[in-house]
């Protein structure tokens, strides 16, 4: 078979080669996305000073200018990485505790506060715009003072059950943070007395001693529209809780009763001369050894399991989804030697934003102390210093 070619007819087939080859190469390239953002595994940026990196992270995520935007993996409008120290002032803080609140924090969005239970002082707290804000849902974090209630009214026998023939007691659902049995625990307090006892832990009012730009949060006048006095009692629902009045409900908890006005120093010199104030003294004395029974277990075989460690860890975990802001809560206090602090943590955003992983950070928090030392019995107070500028306002 015989091929001729003419001049016209291969400079045609060459243009024709040429687009077809440019269609296919210039063809677009379709990549899954994966619903985690990709912050989760950059390492976040160093800073341009060793003095700077010890208190101040930087994550390489930055807050969308219009958070209102639902979040990619949503219905989220927070994002679940963020840079958390933008905007501190860590004057007066103990930068010691700060360091490593925000070292365990990471590129997570969310608040590390971190208090001294034995004076109502507040150490550090990272991500102050979130912590002194206008609260969220606690979710199951609400089940602490439920309880208190509870073993208040001696509504539990002696073995901390609610039904005869098998069931959870108080240490097992505190432990699992079993809704049902909390649910059914706040039905039987009813509404008054849930209210009556959460106002007088805390709830509804401020925590602080003229702390700027603190808000009280709030608590319901009435129960809840959706599922009743039993969501409140179980999930929090329509409560708006802020870190800092969980950080003084467990510093209470911790020292045995003292319900201190939380105090927040902002230079070496208010924080040398704080004197402890107490806001009132709770009759629970002999109620936190039954309710830390299931703290406890919670950290050792329960919801919190991530803050487990060497020391035994007392805390509550909340898992729950707020104005399409996923939440993770964690309130807890270390439970041996006398330098005992209190930490809680409190992470907004996506599906990762869970009370477990909150568990995990204030653990984190912990692990790093107690490798510093700093729960010797006759530690040293961090000196304090100006740190202005070293700090993002």
């Amino acid at each position: 078979m015989k091929f001729s070619f003419s001049l016209p007819r291969l400079l045609h087939s060459a243009i024709v080669f040429l687009l077809l080859s440019h269609a296919i190469i210039a063809a677009p390239v379709h990549r899954r996305h994966k619903v985690v953002h990709r912050a989760a595994t950059t390492t976040p940026r160093a800073t341009a000073t060793t003095a700077r990196a010890a208190v101040v992270h930087r994550a390489a995520y930055r807050v969308p200018a219009t958070p209102a935007v639902l979040v990619r993996g949503g219905p989220w409008t927070e994002p679940t990485y963020a840079d958390s120290t933008m905007g501190d002032n860590a004057d007066g803080e103990d930068l010691e505790v700060r360091r490593s609140a925000v070292e365990a924090l990471g590129a997570y969005n969310g608040s590390v506060v971190v208090a001294d239970p034995k004076t109502g002082r507040i150490l550090t707290i990272v991500n102050q715009r979130l912590a002194l804000g206008s609260g969220f849902q606690p979710c199951s974090t609400i089940k602490v003072s439920v309880a208190l209630a509870a073993l208040s009214e001696k509504m539990l026998a002696g073995d901390g059950k609610l039904f005869r023939h098998g069931g959870y007691n108080l240490t097992q659902a505190l432990a699992h943070s079993n809704n049902y049995y909390f649910a059914t625990l706040g039905t039987k307090l009813g509404f008054d007395k849930v209210s009556y006892y959460a106002h007088l832990f805390g709830y509804g009012e401020k925590a602080g001693l003229n702390i700027a730009g603190e808000n009280p949060g709030r608590f319901p006048a009435m129960p809840p529209v959706n599922g009743g006095v039993g969501m409140l009692t179980s999930f929090g629902e329509e409560i708006s809780q802020t870190p800092l009045q969980l950080a003084a409900l467990m510093s209470a908890l911790a020292n045995g009763g003292t319900l201190y006005y939380l105090q927040y120093p902002r230079t070496a010199q208010e924080a040398a001369e704080l004197v402890p104030r107490v806001k009132r003294q709770l009759d629970i004395g002999n109620l936190i050894p039954e309710l830390k029974a299931g703290m406890r277990g919670a950290v050792e075989y329960g919801t919190a399991r991530r803050a487990q460690q060497d020391e035994p860890i007392a805390g509550k975990t909340g898992t729950c989804t707020d104005s399409h802001t996923h939440l993770g809560w964690f309130g807890s206090f270390n439970d041996v030697g006398d330098n005992k602090l209190v930490v809680v943590v409190l992470l907004t955003g996506g599906r990762p934003a869970i009370g477990p992983m909150a568990a995990g950070v204030a653990g984190e928090v912990y692990r790093s102390l107690a490798q510093k030392n700093y729960f010797a019995s006759k530690r040293l107070i961090t000196p304090l210093i100006s740190t202005q500028i070293c700090c993002a306002r």
